[in-house]
């Protein structure tokens, strides 16, 4: 289980990869986040919250064993950040590329009390804290952009009318 964990840490090799490997943790998770959002709500809040110990658990075995702190190569943070970022969203092509840019940003630039959570946490805990953090911030942002423009496109609804009948319809957020 322990290195199961571990090699969950750096998402099976993902981490490492020379160039950018939080960049393309977060781009291997869009698949992961196209699934969740396609299996409910419920499923996809159920594992961001899962992912969350088990992902502190992964990060602080990755570090007993390779020692130091944050290594490039974990990139399960990042999994979770972005999963974070893109929860409660439509998943048109706009939302994925502007939730992937505006995580990256906020992860790479740590602004506000994101930085402070970096340097001051240690452990599993420390490594998976800022990225979390990064995702409430871009997924608030993304939230207001949602609710007030049209950026994130249009997105198929699935209603159900008063006798249960499931109907499909193109709604355009912020077009009408």
């Amino acid at each position: 289980m322990r290195n199961f964990l571990k090699q969950l840490a750096i998402l099976f090799g993902i981490g490492r990869f020379p160039k950018g490997p939080g960049t393309a943790g977060t781009l291997a998770t869009i698949p992961l986040v196209l699934l969740l959002a396609n299996l409910g709500p419920i499923v996809y809040m159920a594992a961001v919250i899962l992912l969350l110990p088990v992902g502190i658990v992964a990060c602080e075995f990755y570090e007993q064993d390779n020692g130091g702190h944050d290594h490039k190569e974990i990139v399960i943070d990042e999994v979770l950040g972005f999963l974070i970022t893109m929860v409660w969203l439509p998943m048109t092509w706009q939302a994925i590329a502007i939730g992937f840019v505006l995580f990256r940003v906020l992860d790479i630039a740590k602004p506000l009390f994101i930085g402070y959570l970096d340097r001051k946490i240690q452990g599993g805990l420390g490594v998976m804290i800022d990225d979390v953090a990064a995702g409430i911030i871009a997924s608030l942002i993304m939230q207001t952009i949602y609710t007030q423009t049209n950026w994130l496109g249009s997105q198929i609804l699935i209603h159900s009318d008063s006798v249960g009948v499931k109907s499909l319809s193109l709604f355009f957020r912020g077009m009408v």
